[in-house]
Parts: C-alpha cells; sequence; structure tokens
C-alpha cells in the first residue's frame, strides 16, 4: 500500500475550520448556560412538595438520558418543522443540546443538593436569613462547588456531543470538516486535524472551567470568612 499524506490541502482551509470550531464553541457555551439554569430549577423541583411538578420533571430526565441525542436534534429540526415551525440549523441546535444537557445537570444538581445537612439548613434559618439567602447561600452554591468536577465533565462532552448537529447542517466543526473531506478527497487528513481540533478544545474548556471555579469558589470563602 503506497499513500502519499497531504496535510496542506487540508491546513489550506484553516479559515473555514476556525469558523467552525468558532460556531461550535458558541453553540456548546450557549447550550451549557441554559442547559445549567434548565437543570437547576429541575433540580430544584425536585424537591417540591407538588407529586404533579416532581413527575413531569422525572420523566423530562427519563425520556431525554434515555433517547439518543440524534434523535432529540432530528425531532426539534425536522419535528418541529413538519408541524409549521421552522427553525434554523443553530438554534435548533441549541435548544436539542440544552434540553439534553439540562436532563443529566438536574440529576448532577440534585446530588449536590441533596448532599446538604439539614443542620445547616437549621442553622441559616435560626441565624435570622431569609428563605431565599438560605436556599442560595446555604444550599445552592455549596451544592455547585461540590458537584461542580462532576458538571464541568458533563458539559465538555456535550461539547464534543455537539458534533451531532452537523447531521442538521449546523456548520460547527464537524460539518465544515466533512465539506473540507469531500472538496479535497482527503479523509484521513482531514479528521486526523478535526481530532486535534477537538483535543484542543477540551483542553480550552477545562481551562476556562477551572478558572471559573477558582475565581467563584475562591471568592465565595473569602466572603464567607469576612462574614
Amino acid at each position: 500500500m503506497h499513500y502519499t499524506f497531504d496535510f496542506m490541502s487540508v491546513f489550506v482551509n484553516w479559515p473555514r475550520l476556525l469558523e467552525g470550531a468558532w460556531l461550535t464553541i458558541q453553540l456548546s457555551a450557549l447550550s451549557i448556560v441554559l442547559g445549567f439554569v434548565v437543570g437547576t430549577l429541575c433540580a430544584i423541583a425536585f424537591k417540591s412538595k407538588s407529586w404533579l411538578l416532581q413527575a413531569l420533571v422525572k420523566a423530562y430526565v427519563e425520556i431525554i438520558r434515555n433517547t439518543p441525542l440524534l434523535v432529540q436534534v432530528f425531532l426539534v429540526y425536522f419535528g418541529l418543522a413538519s408541524i409549521g415551525l421552522k427553525l434554523t440549523a443553530e438554534t435548533s441546535a441549541v435548544i436539542a443540546l440544552t434540553v439534553n444537557v439540562g436532563a443529566y445537570t438536574a440529576e448532577i444538581m440534585r446530588a449536590g443538593i441533596n448532599s446538604i445537612h439539614p443542620g445547616q439548613i437549621e442553622a441559616a434559618e435560626c441565624l435570622g436569613m431569609s428563605k431565599f439567602h438560605v436556599y442560595w447561600h446555604v444550599v445552592l452554591l455549596p451544592a455547585v462547588e461540590r458537584v461542580y468536577p462532576s458538571l464541568t465533565s458533563q458539559f465538555i462532552l456535550l461539547m464534543l456531543a455537539s458534533s451531532i448537529t452537523s447531521q442538521i447542517s449546523a456548520e460547527e466543526l464537524t460539518a465544515t470538516a466533512n465539506l473540507v473531506q469531500s472538496e479535497t478527497f482527503r479523509s484521513f487528513e482531514v479528521y486526523v486535524v478535526i481530532a486535534v481540533a477537538y483535543l484542543a478544545l477540551s483542553f480550552l474548556f477545562r481551562a476556562a472551567f477551572w478558572l471559573i471555579g477558582k475565581t467563584a469558589f475562591v471568592r465565595k470563602r473569602k466572603l464567607g470568612t469576612n462574614l
């Protein structure tokens, strides 16, 4: 077998690949923020006294966690279009990714909230703190800190899974790579470069989450010490 490697034919398309990588970052970052909000609200709903609200949240989490992300993406993009609600590929991607990561975040956040000892809540209430401040400072923030490594891992997995949205022509990194491959016929070189690009994005996201965690939690500890 004689094969001549030609990575230059891939590298000349670096502006297009860079645009695809930038869209991957945008889709992932927006979905992570929205998914975190959705997941946190669902985790709070798990503690609700309303059995109906609990049942709805449990149904949402179980359905999303037990169906493929690709099917969810198709359902949002093609399914909604079939009933007259046409969305762009990028908007559909954000919705599908948000719904998906929201379900996983809900379970992670529920574990974090359940790890808070009831005695800490009672102590805060005895100090005269309002219910909002008790829940925010004594429950939510410590819960997030405890499960932060799990959250960051899930969010990085989401960024990698965003490649699935190439199936609905969202012009992120994988979709751009597919176009470059169809033009250059250099499958091996293209996907080696893309694999390295995703590896770099993973390190970039990990560094960003480390910085966010370091800033947020260190500041919280300092504020707690001052109080």
